[in-house]
C-alpha cells in the first residue's frame, strides 16, 4: 500500500540544533524555528547533517523534534535517520512512526541516507532502502549523498526504488545530472535540491524544492525565489538568485554548520557553538558572514 500522498515541493529548512555549554539549547531553537516559520518555509528538517544529528544522542534527538513540532505550527516535518546498523536504523524507523502516529502528527516523512561506511553494492543499497520502507509508515525521502556516505547510489537503483509505495522523493546531492534529469523525466520521486548552489538549476529543471541549509539567512528572499520560479518568471528569479550566490559561497567555505551557526550567532539567534569533532567556523569567515543578516 502506498504511504498517504504528501507534496513534498517548497523551500524546507534542515535546521541547525542550537548548543549553549555543551547542551542542547531548546529555548533557542524554539525561537528560531517561530522566526523562520514566520518566514513562509514549507518545513523543516531535523535531526539532518546541518543538525548535527551524529553528536546528538536519542534523547536530544527526540527533544529536538518535539520542541521544532511545538514553534513550527502546522508545517509539516521531516526526521533525518542514518547510520549503517540495519536492525538500529529500522527501530529508529519504526519510532519514528509510532511518534507521528501519536505525539508528532505533523512528521510526514523520513529522511534517510545509504547505510555509510560499509559500501554495498547496488543490490545491498536497494535492499537496505526498501527494507526501511517496508517497515515505515512514513513516506521516505532518499538522502542520495556519496560524499557524505561513500556510497554512490546508481540511476537504475533510484529508479527501481521509485517503485516502492513509500519511497516518495529524493535529497539530489549526487552530483550526477543525468541521474537528476531522469528522475525528473520518471516523474515518480519528488526531486529535492539538496546542493545549495544547485537550487536554481535544479528548479528550473523542474525540481519540486530544496533542502537548503542556506535558507536560514535572508529566508524571505528565497522563499520568494521559489515563488517566482514556480510563476515562470525567469528574469526577476535570476536576479534573486544572483545577490543570494556570495553568501551562499560563504556558507560552504567552511564544513557546514559551522559558517551557518557562526552567522546565525551573529546575529544573536543561538551560540557559536558545535561539538566535536566538528569546529566553529574560522574568525576571518565568521566576520565576513555576520554582514547577513538572517532577515
Amino acid at each position: 500500500m502506498r504511504a498517504t500522498p504528501f507534496n513534498f515541493g517548497g523551500l524546507w529548512v534542515p535546521i541547525v540544533t542550537p548548543f549553549r555549554n555543551g547542551q542542547v539549547d531548546l529555548d533557542r531553537l524554539a525561537a528560531l524555528v517561530r522566526h523562520l516559520a514566520a518566514c513562509g518555509v514549507a518545513g523543516f528538517v531535523v535531526c539532518g547533517s546541518t543538525g548535527e544529528a551524529a553528536a546528538l544522542d536519542e534523547g536530544e534527538a527526540w527533544n529536538c523534534l518535539s520542541t521544532v513540532a511545538a514553534s513550527a505550527g502546522e508545517l509539516p516535518l521531516m526526521l533525518g535517520i542514518a547510520g549503517e546498523n540495519l536492525g538500529h536504523a529500522r527501530a529508529k524507523v519504526r519510532e519514528a512512526s509510532s511518534i507521528a502516529r501519536s505525539a508528532v502528527p505533523t512528521l510526514r516523512g523520513l529522511l534517510v541516507s545509504a547505510p555509510q561506511y560499509v559500501r554495498p553494492g547496488q543490490d545491498g543499497v536497494r535492499a537496505w532502502f526498501e527494507m526501511l520502507a517496508d517497515n515505515s509508515e512514513l513516506p521516505l525521502v532518499v538522502y542520495d549523498i556519496p560524499y557524505r556516505t561513500g556510497v554512490t547510489i546508481d540511476r537504475c537503483t533510484l529508479l527501481a526504488l521509485a517503485a516502492h509505495p513509500r519511497i516518495a522523493a529524493v535529497k539530489d546531492c549526487g552530483g550526477d545530472l543525468g541521474k537528476t534529469l531522469a528522475t525528473l523525466s520518471d516523474g515518480r520521486l519528488s526531486v529535492l535540491a539538496g546542493e545549495d548552489l544547485q537550487l536554481f538549476s535544479h528548479l528550473a529543471l523542474g525540481a519540486s524544492g530544496a533542502i537548503c541549509a542556506s535558507a536560514h539567512l535572508r529566508t524571505s528572499h528565497f522563499v520568494l525565489l521559489m515563488r517566482v520560479m514556480a510563476d515562470g518568471h525567469l528574469v526577476q528569479a535570476r536576479a534573486i538568485w544572483n545577490e543570494l550566490i556570495p553568501m551562499i559561497e560563504m556558507l560552504f567555505a567552511e564544513p557546514n554548520p559551522a559558517p551557518v551557526k557562526a552567522a546565525l550567532a551573529a546575529a544573536g539567534w543561538v551560540a557559536n557553538e558545535l561539538r566535536l569533532p566538528m569546529q566553529p567556523a574560522s574568525t576571518f569567515l565568521a566576520r565576513r558572514l555576520a554582514s547577513f543578516a538572517v532577515e
